[in-house]
């Protein structure tokens, strides 16, 4: 029997017999239909917002006055510390007063002299009076005198004006602060000559207790804040003006609230813009014109927004923004939604979605419309109940 197991034909047909004989091991496990996939979702909220718009802007000084040379002249003393705040009215420089008080004498003694002769015009012409009546003297020579009279006073109304003149340049000598506020650097040393024809500038005093921040507003936002005004789906203050926040350039937060003063009257027709000026406090003086800041419009409040989270909405073939909601018999459905803007990470929804609707925040590559779902989580609301928009 082992001769003829080893032979090599025996052993094929034995292989090839024994491969038509069923298994004796258990069947192998069909294998299972998969159930519907697990989605988390969020049902859909409304919810009041506090629209917002952050623009660039510099902040500029609530008033600015270039002091400048009034007379001409050399500058004998400059009397105040450049960066140091100053009153209106201190004197600030003093431009040497030698010819000036020499002009205003000059223009007494001729006020004088005038005054001299219309005395003794008067004097001529009240004794020619009484002759006239007697006929002493002709009507020519009384005619003559009381020119003369009239002569005499108007030499005196110029020589006052002249006095007024010259008093007034000598006071000039004295440069004064024009406005109450913070002085800048000096332009001129003691020494220097100053011209009136070139008008010299001398130094810059602004006023920053309050300062101005001028923001270029799209004319498009503009027209949209305004007509959500009047149709009521925008709320403003009592004022009916848009409150200001100041944002620094580190993102902190100016604690002082402003308001919005005015919109300029015409669009730049390069950028297609509008220059929207706000008024802010500034006590501490911490707001220096030329800095770049942020501020932070507000433009009303959307008592009911609907806001979602940004990842749970893409994008179709056509750009539009779309989103997965759990519909009927658990199917998914595709809403193509508008958002028109952006609050914080989340954005806003004013067509497509509706309270109530389940909206589908993850394992959006796994789905498509009409494919049944499962419910994997117990619904969340719709975080945030105001945000500030980020445009």
């Amino acid at each position: 029997m082992k001769t003829l197991l080893k032979h090599p034909l025996i052993v094929l047909a034995l292989g090839l017999a024994s491969c038509g004989k069923p298994s004796s091991g258990p069947p192998p496990a069909a294998p299972m239909a998969a159930g519907p996939l697990e989605v988390g979702v969020i049902t859909v909220k409304t919810s009041p917002v506090t629209l917002t718009q952050d623009l660039p802007g510099r902040i500029s000084a609530f008033r600015v006055a270039e002091v400048r040379a009034r007379v001409s002249g050399i500058v004998l003393k400059r009397l105040f510390k450049e960066g140091s705040d100053v009153k209106e009215g201190q004197v600030l420089y003093e431009i040497d007063p030698a010819q000036y008080e020499a002009s205003l004498e000059s223009a007494q003694g001729t006020l004088a002299r005038a005054e001299a002769s219309l005395n003794s015009a008067m004097l001529k012409l009240n004794r020619m009076q009484s002759l006239i009546d007697s006929r002493a003297i002709s009507k020519q020579d009384f005619d003559e005198a009381s020119g003369s009279k009239r002569v005499n006073e108007a030499e005196v109304l110029l020589g006052k004006a002249a006095v007024k003149t010259a008093r007034i340049n000598l006071d000039y000598t004295k440069v004064t602060a024009p406005i109450t506020g913070r002085i800048g650097l000096s332009q001129v040393t003691e020494g220097a000559y100053v011209r009136t024809d070139q008008a010299t500038l001398l130094t810059t005093v602004q006023q920053i207790d309050r300062v101005y921040v001028d923001v270029n507003q799209p004319s498009s936002d503009l027209l949209r804040l305004k007509q959500a005004l009047t149709s009521g789906k925008l709320k403003a203050d009592a004022a009916g003006q848009a409150r200001v926040k100041l944002v620094y350039e580190n993102g902190e937060i100016y604690p002082e609230e402003g308001s919005l003063e005015v919109s300029d009257v015409t669009v730049n027709t390069l950028t297609n813009s509008v220059t929207v000026r706000a008024v802010f406090p500034n006590p501490r003086n911490e707001l220096l014109p030329g800095m770049f800041v942020r501020a932070r419009l507000e433009e009303g409040t959307t008592p009911d927004a609907i806001l979602v989270p940004q990842l749970a909405v893409t994008r179709n073939s056509k750009g539009e923004p779309t989103a997965m909601v759990v519909g009927a018999e658990s199917k998914v459905e595709l809403r193509v939604l508008e958002t028109p803007r952006a609050v914080g990470n989340q954005w806003m929804v004013t067509s497509g979605l509706k309270a109530g609707d389940q909206l589908i925040i993850n394992n959006l590559q796994k789905i498509r419309p009409g494919a049944p779902v499962k419910v994997a989580a117990p619904d969340s609301a719709a975080p945030a109940q105001t945000s500030s928009a980020a445009k």
